[in-house]
C-alpha cells in the first residue's frame, strides 16, 4: 500500500486509483486552496524588525532531545522571541505557543509568530510573553517531530509529546532569567499550540499555574470541521485530562472550520468528568473561519475579556 502525504497528514494510494491519482492529486489540493482562508500568513510582520515599545529580544532555547543522546550529537537550539514589560520584573510570563498549517511548506511562512497586537495585550497585562518556534519552524534547528502521521490512524499522542519536549526547554529557559518569574507560568496556545498547551499542562510542569487553549486540537482540514480520527483525538484529550491539575480556558468559536463545536464540547465534557477545572467558551460565529479569530486584532477584545475572567476567577496568584 502507498501514501502520499499533506502536511501533517497522509493519505492511502489505491491500486486501482493509480492512472488516476495525478489529476486527483491535483484537484484535492485545488479544492483545499480555494477552501481554506489564508488570512493568517499576512498577520505575522516582518521577522528582523524589533520591537522597542515591548522590549522584544530574539533568544537562543537551547533543548535536549533523546535523539541526541543516543547520536551524542548537538541537541537542537529552538529561536524564540522574548517580549516583556517595562521594569525590572520577576514576571510572570506567558508561554505563547503557535500552531501548525495544514501544508507543509507554510511552516517557513510563520516568520518568530509576531502577533504584535495580541502579545501587546498579553504583555500590558503585567506579563512577559515567550514565544518558542518548535523544531522545524521558522529559524528553530532540526527537522519537524510533531506531524500526526496517517489520517487513517493518527499518531496524536506522540505529536503532543514531541512538542512538550520543546515546551520543557522554553520553561528551562525561563528558569535562567531573572527578570522571569519560574514559579508563574501561564501556557497558552492557538490550534496545533492550544493542544501542546494542553499536553504541556498534564505533564505538570515546574512552574505552570494556568492553562488557555483556544481552538486547540490537531488533524482538522480547515474546510468543514472534520478531523482525522475524533475518536482518537478525544481519547488523548481524556487521557490528558487525567493529569492536569491546572485550571484551564477552553475558548473555541462556533464556525470553526478545524474543530467544529461539537468535538469541543465533548472535549470539554471529558475534561470535566475526569476532574479537570476550568471554563468553557464557545464564542459566536466569527468571520469566514472562527478557528482563525486569535489572528484578527479586531477580535483581540473577545479572548482577553475571557482571559482576564479566567485569571481573575481561578484562583490564580502571580
Amino acid at each position: 500500500m502507498q501514501y502520499y502525504k499533506f502536511g501533517d497528514r497522509s493519505v492511502m494510494k489505491l491500486p486501482w486509483l493509480n492512472h488516476f491519482i495525478g489529476a486527483s492529486i491535483l484537484a484535492a489540493c485545488t479544492t483545499l486552496a480555494g477552501a481554506q482562508d489564508k488570512s493568517w500568513q499576512t498577520v505575522f510582520g516582518d521577522p528582523l524588525e524589533i520591537s522597542v515599545e515591548l522590549r522584544e529580544e530574539v533568544v537562543r532555547i537551547p533543548t535536549f532531545t533523546s535523539g541526541a543522546a543516543k547520536t551524542k550529537s548537538k541537541a537542537p537550539v529552538l529561536t524564540g522571541t522574548l517580549y516583556q514589560p517595562q521594569g525590572s520584573g520577576p514576571f510572570p510570563v506567558l508561554v505563547l505557543s503557535h500552531g501548525s498549517p495544514t501544508r507543509a511548506a507554510d511552516r517557513m511562512l510563520y516568520g518568530r509568530f509576531r502577533l504584535l497586537e495580541q502579545i501587546k495585550n498579553i504583555v500590558n497585562q503585567g506579563f512577559a510573553v515567550l514565544v518558542p518556534m518548535r523544531r522545524g519552524y521558522y529559524g528553530s534547528e532540526d527537522s519537524y517531530a510533531e506531524g500526526i502521521g496517517f489520517c487513517q490512524e493518527p499518531r496524536y499522542a506522540q505529536a503532543g509529546a514531541e512538542s512538550v519536549q520543546d515546551l520543557r526547554a522554553a520553561l528551562a529557559y525561563i528558569r535562567t532569567r531573572p527578570s522571569l518569574n519560574a514559579q508563574a507560568i501561564v501556557l497558552m496556545g492557538q490550534s496545533a499550540g492550544g493542544f501542546t498547551s494542553l499536553a504541556g499542562a498534564s505533564e505538570g510542569l515546574p512552574g505552570v499555574v494556568a492553562a488557555i487553549n483556544i481552538a486547540g486540537g490537531r488533524g482538522g482540514n480547515g474546510i468543514d470541521g472534520i478531523l482525522c480520527r475524533p475518536d482518537l483525538l478525544g481519547k488523548t484529550i481524556q487521557d490528558y485530562a487525567k493529569t492536569i491539575r491546572v485550571p484551564v480556558l477552553w475558548f473555541y468559536a462556533e464556525n470553526d472550520r478545524y474543530f467544529g463545536p461539537v468535538y469541543a464540547k465533548q472535549w470539554f465534557a471529558s475534561f470535566e468528568a475526569e476532574g479537570g477545572k476550568g471554563v468553557f467558551v464557545l464564542h459566536p460565529p466569527h468571520g469566514k473561519d472562527g478557528h482563525l479569530l486569535f489572528y484578527d486584532a479586531a477580535a483581540i477584545p473577545m479572548w482577553r475579556k475571557a482571559m482576564v475572567d479566567f485569571l481573575s476567577n481561578s484562583g490564580v496568584k502571580f
